[in-house]
């Protein structure tokens, strides 16, 4: 869910800059996502994804280098890990850390509403030092 989130294919819209999570929403049934990166620093890296019924493009995974932790805020998804059988319904207030290198994508998302992700990148862990 890196970059261009749900696919290579998809436009990235420009950043936006806001102080609330739910101000500048795209109207319901937008062809595209829009992504609005709210933080970047070295290291740490804060987006706002609303989605409004796109799902990952048929048979891509995302397989990024970086770890990402996501909360959906608003909305409905349907997120999948290759290494599960089942796809996990995510409502409001769900959150998952998606470990570096873990393919997932996305299934589903609510086609009548604004779904609302907050997604933080960050490097990677690398092992301690003995």
């Amino acid at each position: 869910m890196s970059g261009g989130c749900f696919g290579e294919t998809l436009e990235r819209q420009p950043d936006i800059m806001f102080d609330n999570l739910f101000a500048h929403l795209p109207s319901t049934g937008s062809s595209e996502e829009q992504f609005a990166t709210l933080l970047d620093e070295p290291g740490l890296i804060v987006r706002r994804i609303v989605s409004t019924g796109q799902s990952s493009p048929p048979g891509f995974w995302y397989e990024q280098a970086e770890a990402e932790w996501v909360l959906l805020i608003s909305g409905e998804a349907l997120l999948r890990f290759a290494d599960e059988p089942e796809a996990r319904r995510l409502k409001p207030g769900a959150f998952i850390d998606i470990a570096p290198g873990r393919r997932h994508r996305v299934d589903w998302t609510r086609p009548a509403e604004a779904t609302i992700w907050l997604a933080i990148h960050r490097p990677a862990r690398t092992p301690a030092s003995p």
